[in-house]
C-alpha cells in the first residue's frame, strides 16, 4: 500500500505562509532559496547571514544592533550571538498600543476578561513604575507564584522593561516546590495570586505564600494579584504586601523607558522538573529567547498579526514563555486557567469557538486523554477558524495523529514538536510547506543543527540514538544560577560529546526529513542489552480502550534488565489474564516482542510533574528501593507510594 501523508497544504496556503515571504526575502538578499531544505542549510552554513536577516525581516527593535553577528561560532558553551546589541524583551512584546484586543483570559467558567494593547502598555507603564519606586535593578530577580492571567503577562513585562529577572511557578505548586526554586535565586519581589479555579473548586494560597515568606529573607515587596476575589485580605495578611491595585495606584500610564540591555542579559530563569533532585536554575537571555521563539512562531507555525493564539499552560511550563511571546508578532493572546476538562471534555473546543481561535497549542497527554473519551469535536463544533493544532511535552503517538484527522478536523495543519526547558524552544518542529506523516515530528527547526549520534558519537542516517545539536544556537542558557566555574552547565548537556549539545532525548530521523521521539534517553529500557524508547510502548498501550494511561520502567533482576509496565484502567475494568494477553499482543504485533513487559501490574495512579509529564525516574527509583530526591516537584506526590514494595516485582 502507497504511503500517504495525512495532509499536505495547499499552493495557495503554502503562498501566503511567513515562512514563504521569508524565503523571498533571503532569495532577495543574494542567496537563492526555493525549499525548506535550502532555507535550514542556509541557515546552518551562514548562521551570521540568517541571523542578521531574520533580525531585519522581523523588525526586531533594539536602540542598536552592531556589525558582530556570532562571535566563537564553533565554541558550545561560549558562543554569542549579537554581541554588541542592546535591546528590551518588553519593548518588543508591546508592538501596538491601540484598541484591538490583545488578550482574552477565562478562569474555566468563574472569569473572563479582555484587555486591549492600550491598556495593556498602560498597565505595564504602571507597574514598571512601582517596581522601579521600590529600587528594582538590571539583574534582580522577581519570583511569581501565579495563574496563567493577564496580570502574570504585565508584571513579566514591568520587571524584564527593567532588566530584572522572572520566574514564575503556579499555584498548585507545594510549598516545598516553591521553596526549591526560589530558595535558590532569591528574588527581591515576590507576587502571587490569592488563589486559584481547578475543576470547579476555588483554591487560597493564603498559607502557602505565608510559608513560603517565612523562608525568603531576601523579599523585600509582596504583591498580591487578585484572581478569587480575596486579595486584599490576603494582602492585609502577609507582610510586606500590597496588592496589585494598591502597588500601582499612585502612578498612572506614561511614556515606558525600556531598559537597553546586552542581547545576553539574563531575562528568566526556567526550572528542570526537580524530579531526580533540587531543580536546575536555567538562565536565558532576552535576545536569545526573543529571536528563537519569534523564528518558531512566525516562520515555523505562521502566527500572524491577525491571530488568536491559544496554549493550554501554566506558569509552571516554558509553554507560558512560548505563549506570551505571541505579542511580539501582534497577535491576540488566548489565556486560560484551570482544568482542561472542566466542566466536560468540551471545554477547550468550547473556548476555541467561542473566543475564534485560529492556533490551538496543547499536550500530547490531553490529546491521547480527549481520545479516551470517545468524541469527536468534527460532530459538535465549528472549528472552520481553527487552522493549526501544536502538540508538545511527550511524543505524539501515531494514533493520536489518526484521532485529530479523523475526530476534530481534515484540513488541520497538526505541529507536533520538540525541545524543552533547556533551550527555550524547540528542536525539531512543525513546517507549513510539508506534509505531516504518521507519528512523524516535520522537521528540524531553522537555525538548528539536530542529528541523531549513536553510543560512540557518530552520526546516524537511520535507527534510534541520542538527539544532539552540534552547532550554537541563539537560546542557549547563558549559565546556570549558582554555577560559578559552569560545571553544572558543561555536565548537564556536554559531557557525553565534547562540543555537541546532547539532549537526553532517544530519537530518530525519518526518510521525510523529520524525526520521531522515542522518549527521554535516561528512561530508555535495556533488556538484553536492546535499547527501547519507552514512547514505543506507549504508542502500542495507548490502542487498548481499557487502558487510559501507562508507565514503563526497566527493572533489575536476575543480573538483566526486564520491562515492567503499570497501567491506569478504566473505572470497573479489572487486570485479569485476558486482558494482560490483550496488552502483550498488541505490544507484540505492534512494536516487537522485545518490548513485550515481563510484568504487568494496574495501578489506581500514576505520578506526574507539575506539566502533565509522567515520572519514570522517580517510579524506577521507587521500585528499586532508592531515594526520590523532590517529591515537591509532582503533581500528585502520593502516587508513587502505589510502587513500593509491590509483591508482583518480587517474583
Amino acid at each position: 500500500m502507497t504511503e500517504l501523508p495525512l495532509w499536505t497544504p495547499s499552493e495557495t496556503r503554502k503562498a501566503n505562509t511567513n515562512l514563504t515571504r521569508f524565503m523571498s526575502f533571503v532569495s532577495d538578499s543574494g542567496t537563492a532559496i526555493s525549499t525548506y531544505d535550502d532555507l535550514h542549510r542556509f541557515s546552518l552554513q551562514h548562521p551570521e547571514r540568517f541571523w542578521e536577516l531574520y533580525w531585519e525581516f522581523a523588525g526586531v527593535k533594539a536602540s542598536e544592533r552592531g556589525s558582530r553577528i556570532v562571535v566563537d561560532g564553533d565554541k558550545m558553551p561560549g558562543a554569542r550571538f549579537f554581541p554588541d546589541a542592546r535591546l528590551n524583551f518588553a519593548e518588543n512584546l508591546l508592538s501596538k498600543s491601540d484598541d484591538t484586543t490583545a488578550l482574552v483570559f477565562r478562569g474555566e467558567d468563574k472569569v473572563r476578561r479582555e484587555w486591549s494593547w492600550r491598556e495593556l502598555t498602560a498597565m505595564v507603564s504602571r507597574i514598571q513604575q512601582g517596581l522601579r519606586s521600590i529600587g528594582l535593578a538590571p539583574g534582580e530577580r522577581v519570583g511569581s507564584v501565579v495563574a496563567n492571567m493577564p496580570e502574570t503577562v504585565i508584571s513579566c513585562l514591568g520587571v524584564a522593561s527593567l532588566g530584572g529577572l522572572w520566574s514564575s511557578c503556579s499555584p498548585d505548586f507545594g510549598e516545598q516546590g516553591i521553596l526549591d526554586r526560589f530558595g535558590q535565586i532569591e528574588p527581591k519581589v515576590l507576587i502571587a495570586c490569592d488563589g486559584y479555579y481547578y475543576n470547579g473548586k476555588t483554591f487560597n494560597i493564603t498559607d502557602k505564600i505565608e510559608t513560603v515568606l517565612a523562608q525568603l529573607p531576601s523579599v523585600e515587596q509582596v504583591i498580591v494579584i487578585d484572581y478569587i476575589g480575596e486579595a486584599d485580605a490576603v494582602a492585609a495578611r502577609l507582610e510586606k504586601a500590597k496588592t496589585l491595585a494598591q502597588f500601582i495606584s499612585d502612578y498612572q500610564p506614561a511614556v515606558i523607558e525600556f531598559e537597553q540591555l546586552p542581547f545576553d542579559h539574563p531575562l528568566y530563569i526556567l526550572f528542570s522538573s526537580g524530579t531526580t533532585g533540587v531543580p536546575k536554575c536555567i538562565v536565558h537571555c532576552a535576545g536569545g529567547a526573543l529571536l528563537k521563539i519569534m523564528t518558531e512562531q512566525q516562520l515555523h507555525v505562521d502566527l500572524k498579526p491577525d491571530d488568536r493564539l491559544f496554549y493550554f499552560t501554566t506558569c509552571g511550563w516554558m509553554m507560558w514563555n512560548w505563549l506570551i511571546t505571541g505579542l511580539s508578532s501582534g497577535a491576540t493572546l488566548l489565556m486560560y486557567d484551570g482544568s482542561p476538562f472542566y466542566p466536560n471534555e468540551r471545554a477547550m473546543f468550547d473556548l476555541a469557538v467561542e473566543e475564534s481561535m485560529t492556533i490551538f497549542g496543547t499536550s500530547a497527554k490531553y490529546i491521547d486523554a480527549l481520545k479516551k473519551t470517545g468524541w469527536q469535536p468534527c460532530e459538535t463544533h465549528d472549528l472552520t477558524k481553527v487552522r493549526t493544532i501544536l502538540s508538545t511535552g511527550s511524543p505524539l503517538a501515531p494514533e493520536s495523529f489518526d484521532f485529530v484527522y479523523d475526530a476534530i478536523k481534515q484540513d488541520i495543519h497538526l505541529g507536533s514538536v520538540s525541545g524543552g526547558t533547556d533551550i527555550c524552544g524547540c528542536f525539531v518542529v512543525c513546517n507549513p510547506l510539508a506534509p505531516v506523516w504518521r507519528g512523524e515530528i516535520q522537521a528540524k527547526g531553522l537555525g538548528m543543527a539536530v542529528d541523531v549520534y549513536d553510543d560512540d558519537g557518530r552520526p546516524m542516517p537511520s535507527g534510534k540514538g541520542e538527539l544532539v545539536c552540534t552547532r550554537p544556537f541563539p537560546s542557549m542558557p547563558v549559565m546556570f544560577w549558582n554555577d560559578p566555574d559552569g560545571s553544572k552547565y558543561h555536565d548537564a548537556y556536554f559531557n557525553r560529546f565534547d562540543n555537541i549539545w546532547c539532549h537526553g532525548d532517544f530519537a530518530e530521523l525519518t526518510h521525510h526529513g523529520g524525526m520521531i521521539i522515542h522518549g527521554r534517553s535516561d528512561a530508555t529500557l535495556n533488556p538484553g542489552g536492546v535499547r527501547i524508547g519507552t514512547a514505543e510502548i506507549y504508542a502500542q498501550v495507548e490502542k487498548i480502550p481499557e487502558v487510559l494511561e501507562a508507565l514503563a520502567i526497566g527493572q533489575q533482576w536476575d543480573n538483566d534488565t526486564r520491562i515492567v509496565l503499570f497501567v491506569r484502567l478504566v473505572a470497573d475494568v479489572t487486570l485479569d489474564d485476558e486482558l494482560e494477553n490483550k496488552i502483550r499482543r498488541q505490544i507484540r504485533s505492534g512494536a516487537s516482542p522485545r518490548h513485550v513487559p515481563a510484568r504487568i501490574v494496574a495501578v489506581a495512579d500514576i505520578p506526574r510533574t507539575k506539566s502533565g509529564k509522567i515520572t519514570e525516574l522517580a517510579v524506577r527509583d521507587i521500585v528499586h528501593g532508592r531515594h526520590v530526591k523532590n517529591v515537591e516537584a509532582l503533581a500528585n506526590p502520593e502516587a508513587l507510594d502505589l510502587f513500593r514494595d509491590l509483591p508482583q516485582l518480587q517474583v
